[in-house]
């Protein structure tokens, strides 16, 4: 009898099959465009015009090589990466960037809540101290009492709001000829303002909450599948490996697009107007409405509180994933919590902490950007050890990054901790 080939997959079906693999690595993407980040690429298009768009190009496949590689390095061990940086680096300093870690997640959480009230309140009439604690406390509670499937599937579509800066873009017609020379045609500038931009940019996609955030999503998604013992979890197989990066690669694309929309939307309309004296998102929006009208407006301010809802969750877990791992306690999404007390607990206590900065009328929000900048820094060291990680072959075995990639991720390294450099230099 002959053997039967099966038929090729319809596009239908392709694109339906796309979609279904898509799930930690889309979610890491569209938290990375949090109301920090959107600040942050306001702020770059309202000052530097269309100079930084480059970035974005090239960021692109940076993210992609970091994220990718924290992803492969928990699918091969079963570890989270800060599990993994408490084994093979000094006490002092895996608990020193441990903290450094928790502490910037955690002043980034009350920026972002911040930034939900203030653009809600634009919409709402509500004071904004109620909305700070309204989302808040919604917050808390939802991971407290959620599974880790059902937050995983609302924070997938929570990617959703991100498309409010596509349509934006779209609204205020911009020169797209301008804009697409300034993409691939690098344009450098030497003073200390251009280059603290560049930092802040960067240090806002290539972040250091992700890294963390991802390689512990990998480690819930082999708890859902009942893989609850890391000898259980241990390997991959090239299939996994396969739609990991699938998954990641099209998130890190998603987060950039969405960055580019953004600079090249504030760079058309309050950079081309001479409205450089910005400092969050909110001031983007409200500025918006003379020059692109109300809808343009609304869209920037919605889209705020959808990445938010999104992004504050991802920054208080990746603090409680960070502390469990490093100081050894039970972790996870997918625990009840009273199997988890002391993971459930760091979350509840950034968040508390993020909403008391609010209604004590510390001015998290006018910080973003200077917030953006540590995370710049930061950031050298912790790539440099995710790339030694997932490049030591006694470790990875098989799975070792390939040469390309250690490429990508030392490049990355020389970028940001370049641009850190010049940026001291000359400020």
């Amino acid at each position: 009898m002959p053997t039967r080939t099966k038929p090729p997959a319809s596009a239908a079906a392709r694109i339906a099959q796309f979609f279904r693999i898509l799930g930690p690595g889309l979610i890491s993407g569209a938290a990375d465009d949090d109301p920090s980040g959107i600040s942050t690429y306001s702020v770059a298009g309202a000052t530097t015009g269309y100079s930084l768009l480059w970035l974005t190009l090239v960021s692109t496949p940076m993210l992609a090589v970091v994220q990718g590689m924290s992803s492969r390095v928990s699918m091969v061990t079963g570890e989270g990466l800060a599990a993994l940086m408490r084994k093979s680096l000094p006490a002092w300093l895996s608990y020193s960037l441990a903290c450094l870690i928790i502490v910037a997640n955690t002043f980034n959480v009350g920026a972002d809540i911040g930034g939900m009230a203030e653009a809600a309140h634009m919409v709402v009439p509500l004071p904004s101290d109620a909305l700070v604690f309204f989302f808040g406390i919604g917050l808390i509670a939802t991971q407290i009492w959620l599974s880790y499937a059902t937050i995983a599937g609302i924070f997938k579509w929570l990617t959703l709001a991100l498309f409010a800066y596509v349509i934006t873009a779209v609204i205020v017609h911009v020169p797209w000829a301008t804009a697409l020379r300034h993409l691939v045609v690098p344009q450098l500038q030497f003073n200390g303002q251009w280059l603290a931009t560049v930092v802040g940019v960067l240090g806002t996609t290539i972040t250091p909450y992700l890294f963390f955030w991802q390689s512990s999503l990998m480690v819930e998604e082999e708890k859902e599948a009942g893989n609850t013992t890391i000898a259980s979890r241990r390997g991959a197989d090239a299939r996994s490996i396969e739609t990991m990066h699938t998954d990641v690669n099209a998130g890190m694309v998603f987060s950039n697009v969405v960055a580019l929309f953004i600079i090249v939307t504030t760079a058309a309309t309050l950079g081309a107007h001479g409205k450089h004296d910005i400092a969050t998102a909110q001031q983007a929006a409200e500025a918006l409405r003379p020059l692109a009208g109300r809808f343009a407006e609304l869209l920037f301010t919605l889209g705020m509180v959808g990445t938010g809802m999104l992004a504050v969750p991802v920054l208080a877990s990746s603090s409680a994933y960070v502390a469990a791992q490093t100081f050894k306690f039970r972790e996870g999404l997918s625990e009840p919590l009273h199997r988890a007390p002391k993971f459930y607990g760091i979350i509840t206590a950034g968040i508390l902490i993020g909403i008391a900065m609010n209604l004590l009328q510390i001015d998290a929000i006018k910080a973003l950007f200077w917030a953006a900048i540590l995370n710049g820094v930061a950031a050298v060291p912790l790539i440099a050890i995710i790339v030694r990680l997932a490049s030591d072959a006694k470790l990875m075995g098989e799975w070792q990054s390939s040469v390309l990639a250690r490429i990508w991720g030392w490049a990355t390294v020389a970028l940001m901790g370049g641009a850190a450099i010049g940026m001291f230099y000359y400020l």
